[in-house]
């Protein structure tokens, strides 16, 4: 299958295209490379691809592919509060828009990597994908805006899909240090204390990226019927935490780690409880690998290995919206996160 990746140097990105490239798939990518300096370790073997911004899609550059993995946009909610109507700019209208042309060219399958942010403020119950989407940032809102706004389009020749992932954790070529998981573990590992800046009161679902990318490439192998117009939660059956348990499973699994609250630390708005069951039954090819206590592991490990320092992790290099205020002043780009020419 000839697959477009939006989003393919980004964290997610870096490493679901590997995995399509080794399942047999055409691989290519398109991708702004804001992040083009926060680059951990080692990159994946490249795939042909065109650096651009995907608000400036146009129909040539869709055309020809089987299916359209789209991860491109503004990543988190930090990151999405920096210019609410940027986040709507780059989030829904691109989006929209780059479906549009992905069903004007023919594409078959449109795969949006949607969020479990969908949720925002749920309840303690288990959510399915048929629950109340109750968004409270402009990350979240957004997501829920390209679904309301795609599930029209479907058609005899137009599959949208919406994969609502949850928190991700792992370790990429394009590290994020702003996950709940990551950072936790490096501060473990950076300082021996488990940093909480919230009570640690909320819920969470968790998933590894290794495990995002599986949905991937399930629901795009998976039969239309199964999977057309359809939202799928992605985690793992089992996987939701409060954060504050999350932290003791850091403290657990990494020697002499003890947990600390930051002064002041209240509730975060954001919480809920995600049932991810209908991925695993209903798209049978999608099989989860990873826990979180895996993850702690793998991050630890990751970090002792590339000598990770509580400065770096803390910095500008691995944090989203830290990065791009960078990028702003240094006049790398502009306010609106367009490359400027130099």
């Amino acid at each position: 299958m000839k697959v477009l990746v939006t989003g393919h140097l980004g964290y997610i990105g870096t490493v679901l295209t590997p995995m399509l490239t080794a399942a047999g798939h055409e691989v290519h990518g398109l991708d702004s490379d804001l992040f083009s300096r926060c680059t951990y370790g080692s990159m994946p073997a490249s795939v042909p691809e065109l650096i651009k911004d995907v608000r400036d899609v146009e129909l040539e550059d869709v055309c020809g592919f089987d299916a359209v993995l789209h991860l491109a946009g503004l990543s988190n909610d930090p990151l999405g509060d920096l210019d609410s109507d940027l986040t709507y700019e780059i989030n829904h209208r691109a989006s929209v828009r780059l479906a549009e042309l992905c069903k004007e060219a023919g594409v078959e399958r449109f795969i949006f990597s949607s969020s479990c942010s969908n949720y925002g403020a749920g309840s303690n119950d288990l959510l399915t994908e048929d629950g109340e989407l109750n968004p409270v940032t402009p990350y979240g809102k957004s997501k829920v805006m390209v679904e309301k706004d795609l599930a029209p389009m479907g058609s005899d020749d137009f599959t949208p899909v919406f994969l609502r992932n949850a928190t991700a954790y792992g370790v990429s070529p394009r590290l994020r240090f702003d996950l709940v998981l990551n950072n936790l573990t490096a501060w473990a590992h950076c300082t021996g204390k488990v940093h909480l800046k919230s009570d640690g009161s909320s819920w969470r679902p968790l998933v590894h990226i290794a495990d995002i990318s599986r949905a991937f490439l399930a629901t795009m192998d998976a039969p239309k019927e199964v999977v057309h117009n359809r939202a799928f939660n992605v985690g793992v059956p089992g996987e939701n935490f409060r954060i504050k348990e999350i932290a003791e499973t850091v403290k657990e699994m990494i020697p002499g780690s003890e947990l600390r609250f930051a002064e002041g630390a209240s509730a975060d708005v954001r919480n809920y409880r995600v049932d991810c069951t209908r991925l695993p039954r209903e798209v049978p090819g999608f099989k989860p690998q990873w826990t979180v206590a895996k993850g702690v592991v793998e991050l630890y490990e990751a970090y002792k290995a590339e000598g990770i320092t509580l400065e770096e992790f803390e910095g500008q290099r691995y944090k989203r919206v830290d990065h791009v205020n960078k990028l702003i002043k240094e006049k790398v780009i502009d306010e609106k996160l367009r490359h400027i020419q130099s």
